[in-house]
């Protein structure tokens, strides 16, 4: 190439060995989200199913909702730390196996208690993927192509939320004309599709290799005396623990935004097409087919403003800065969410409305891709990519419990439940206001010890 010549597209930089890296890393993560949204679009079944009193639905699929939160947290501060440790691709195989298998056992619940610790199970698994992959990637890849190969790897994750809405919709299908298998609900058959993921652990667990940069600074770290994987060099190193406190704010202001109020669009949706297909006589498996279908009709329309929002916001953290990109998408995400949880109101509104809030909600997460492993050196970058993006779910699962509990004060109805969303979306503000307190990391390489 001559120095006249155009850029390269930064993809043209990779190797086979980069091209397997960032394709088992994207599939991990993107089969990670078809696991998270097979739960969102089973939640209300299953608790339909489950529950004695059916009234109750609403209130206590928030409580699984804090469950599967809680122990994503845990998982991602178990895993991103042995990530750390003894290995990104190593760890990120386990992850695959548990989050897999564990959500195939949610179809087999018998009762609220026992699909609570599968879920709980499958969020320890959910839980490590995301940190593993991102420093994974961050690791392996040329300098110069590390954020637009991370801002693609968030956004292809919308593929596997797409996957799911797709599955819904074929499984809402069937459901409707009594055709699935072995007298399953269409909640019992996503879960067991959810399962299907497991196999790519065995795949990855033969051909997988670390990143030869990690090898030989975990060398050097045994040599010097480096901590690995460290929680107390993370959060008392005067260097590391202000980006890893106000990164964690940050982050939980954003997975509130979807996690907390966002993901709970399917019971909108529910009770929009219900009213209609009661009216036409629907009832029974039916009108349980007809839910299902459309609530995935909305996580796809969700996804599809999902990826573009991904997109567009990475885009804009490599041109305009990570502070801002972050700044804007959360802003977005705020917007977005009081215009579906207040106007939403007609079947027909989806097909524009859902697509809006997707694009705001998570593009946030295109951001957080490309930022957190900027904020850490190699031998914390796993552990703290982890603990800003996984903590926070921990305090996001306070959310959904929160959201329960409001709804249910202003007499458990689907208006009290839109009210909760609109008070609770607040939430998204804080994360702008702390913002100012994180380096920019734009244009700048990798952090050192």
């Amino acid at each position: 190439m001559t120095p006249d010549s155009p850029p390269q597209p930064w993809w043209r930089s990779f190797s086979r060995a980069h091209w397997f890296v960032f394709i088992v890393a994207a599939l991990a993560w993107l089969f990670d989200c078809f696991d998270q949204q097979v739960f969102n679009l089973t939640r209300g079944g299953a608790m339909d199913a489950l529950l004695a009193d059916k009234t109750k639905a609403t209130e206590y699929g928030s409580y699984t909702t804090s469950v599967f939160l809680i122990g994503w947290s845990i998982g991602g501060l178990i895993f991103g730390a042995l990530g750390d440790r003894f290995g990104r691709a190593r760890m990120l195989t386990w992850t695959i196996l548990l989050y897999s298998l564990s959500t195939g056992l949610n179809a087999f619940s018998t009762g609220f208690t026992d699909f609570c610790v599968y879920r709980f199970i499958t969020g320890l698994g959910v839980g490590g993927v995301f940190g593993l992959a991102v420093a994974l990637v961050a690791d392996s890849v040329p300098d110069h192509t590390r954020a637009p190969a991370l801002g693609l790897l968030q956004a292809l994750s919308t593929w596997g939320n797409l996957a799911a809405g797709g599955a819904g919709m074929a499984i809402g299908a069937l459901g409707r004309q009594h055709l699935l298998p072995f007298g399953f609900a269409p909640w019992q058959a996503l879960f067991l599709v959810g399962a299907i993921p497991a196999l790519l652990s065995v795949f990855v667990l033969t051909k997988l290799k670390e990143p030869e940069k990690w090898v030989h600074a975990r060398a050097e770290g045994k040599k010097t005396g480096v901590q690995f994987g460290s929680y107390a060099t993370l959060l008392w190193h005067p260097k590391w623990r202000k980006n890893a406190w106000i990164g964690l704010i940050a982050c939980t202001a954003g997975i509130i935004g979807l996690w907390g109020i966002g993901n709970f669009h399917p019971q909108i949706v529910g009770d929009i097409i219900a009213r209609g297909a009661v009216a036409r006589g629907l009832t029974g498996e039916a009108l349980a087919g007809e839910k299902a279908y459309w609530q995935a009709t909305g996580l796809l329309l969700q996804n599809v403003g999902g990826f573009l929002g991904m997109l567009t916001l990475a885009k804009l953290a490599q041109t305009q800065g990570r502070k801002f990109a972050f700044g804007l998408a959360l802003l977005l995400s705020f917007l977005s969410t009081v215009l579906v949880f207040k106007f939403m109101r007609e079947r027909d509104q989806m097909y524009w409305m859902l697509p809006i809030m997707g694009f705001g909600q998570l593009s946030v997460f295109g951001v957080y891709a490309v930022y957190l492993p900027e904020l850490f050196p190699i031998s914390l970058r796993s552990t703290g990519t982890s603990f800003c993006y996984n903590v926070g779910r921990m305090v996001a699962a306070t959310a959904p419990f929160t959201v329960g509990r409001i709804t249910k004060s202003l007499g458990g109805n689907i208006e009290g439940f839109r009210t909760a969303g609109l008070w609770m979306s607040l939430v998204l503000l804080i994360g702008i206001v702390v913002l100012p307190l994180l380096p920019e990391t734009k244009d700048r390489p990798l952090p050192d010890e």
